[in-house]
């Protein structure tokens, strides 16, 4: 018994100078996290400096930059998409340079020169490959998103180049992804779609589905929010091509195929961008290509319903998250301008001018504030869409794209 008694006791001791360590490594521990400053990613974004190469981190939250990062190559064209879990930036240069950005670190991950020219690019469903269309030369290439490493190679038709006589590779634009682990992508000179399917897994060799004589010079691309529909404008002629991804074996459908015939085409000096289409309700909200229009699509039946005057050609034509709103910029040179359209009665409710050079919005995910770019004032200015009051504005170099982490979780952006 006494034994026993004595086994207790120092059971006891060794029990409570365990607690002892225990707390002490839990209050040292506490010490050293309260110098760590912990950042999470869905507040955060990113914005392009094209003249400098170089891209600034923002806080949206908090309204203000973060930190710069250059050495980016050039950034004239440049868009980006973001990881799964929004830590990552992917960066898709004019260069061909393909660069992976850490939020939370502000560096530069990895970075490659996949090719000699390229215009934007995708992220796939599961978040695993990173596809890249490209000009020069022609064709899509699929890099795994965590090593940046090439896993696929897709050339596109060969054309002959009607300014040389040579063959050369069609140039590919308006490259997004779809559900089922694809990537869907238009060719320029050979007036094609194609639909490059993953959802196989043998990333080196995808299942490629061909569609021929779509229209004449698809020159930018979109997809539906629900993913369904991608629609390519087509620049050669007037009209659009769709493809229902649900019965793609129904082929390519020709929509607005009259729009703007018999009348006087304006100069363009910048081409619309589709991806910053805007569906409220039923309807979709399309620029109109050599016209200060914005185009009314019923997207029950695709047909055009109406049509909006507006203040010059329109670039981006951009819908508030919760539908209720348009915003639209316009090309050279009226680019100091944006509308917002009353999306119900389909009628502009105020023009602000922010000043020259406006070149992309991006809307605070639950849409309360909207971001814009004023390229020639080297400014980002912040307004309330609600007031459309500017809240705030900062510096930035020759700002243009501004990307925002919540398109992790959209499709197409």
């Amino acid at each position: 018994m006494e034994n026993k008694s004595q086994f207790i006791v120092v059971k006891q001791f060794v029990i409570g100078i365990a607690c002892l360590i225990m707390s002490a490594c839990t209050c040292l521990n506490t010490a050293q996290n309260s110098n760590i400053k912990l950042r999470s990613t869905g507040d955060l974004g990113v914005i392009i400096e094209r003249a400098t190469g170089s891209v600034t981190i923002v806080d949206t939250g908090d309204k203000s930059p973060i930190s710069e990062l250059d050495n980016l190559g050039d950034l004239s064209h440049a868009s980006i998409v973001f990881s799964r879990d929004e830590r990552y930036a992917y960066i898709f240069g004019r260069d061909g340079g393909l660069s992976k950005i850490d939020l939370l670190t502000n560096s530069i991950d990895k970075r490659v020169i996949q090719s000699g020219n390229s215009i934007g690019g995708a992220i796939s469903q599961d978040g695993k490959l990173i596809a890249v269309s490209n000009y020069t030369p022609g064709g899509v290439k699929v890099f795994d998103s965590e090593t940046l490493e090439l896993v696929a190679d897709i050339p596109a038709s060969e054309i002959v180049d009607p300014k040389t006589g040579l063959k050369r590779r069609s140039k590919v634009v308006g490259l997004v992804d779809a559900p089922g682990q694809q990537f869907v992508f238009s060719l320029f000179d050979s007036n094609e779609i194609w639909i490059a399917d993953f959802s196989a897994g043998n990333a080196i060799s995808p299942k490629v589905s061909k569609f021929t004589e779509i229209g004449r010079q698809p020159y930018d691309a979109l997809i539906s929010p629900n993913g369904r529909h991608y629609i390519a404008g087509l620049f050669g002629e007037d009209g659009m091509a769709l493809i229902d991804l649900w019965h793609p074996e129904k082929g390519v459908k020709r929509i607005l195929s009259n729009y703007g015939k018999g009348e006087q085409k304006l100069p363009i000096y910048k081409m619309p961008h589709l991806e910053g289409w805007a569906i409220a309700g039923d309807f979709a909200f399309v620029p109109a290509v050599g016209q200060h229009k914005v185009l009314i699509i019923d997207t029950k039946n695709w047909l055009k319903v109406g049509e909006i005057d507006v203040h010059g050609q329109p670039i981006f034509v951009m819908a508030r998250p919760d539908g209720r709103e348009v915003w639209v910029n316009f090309a050279f040179p009226n680019n100091d301008t944006l509308q917002v359209i009353d999306a119900e009665n389909k009628s502009i409710r105020q023009t602000l001018v922010p000043g020259k050079g406006v070149l992309h919005m991006e809307f605070t995910p639950r849409g309360e504030h909207v971001w814009v770019s004023v390229r020639d004032l080297n400014r980002v200015e912040i307004y309330d869409t609600r007031t459309l009051e500017r809240l705030s504005h900062f510096q930035a170099d020759s700002p243009s794209g501004i990307f925002f982490t919540a398109r992790a979780h959209k499709i197409g952006l």
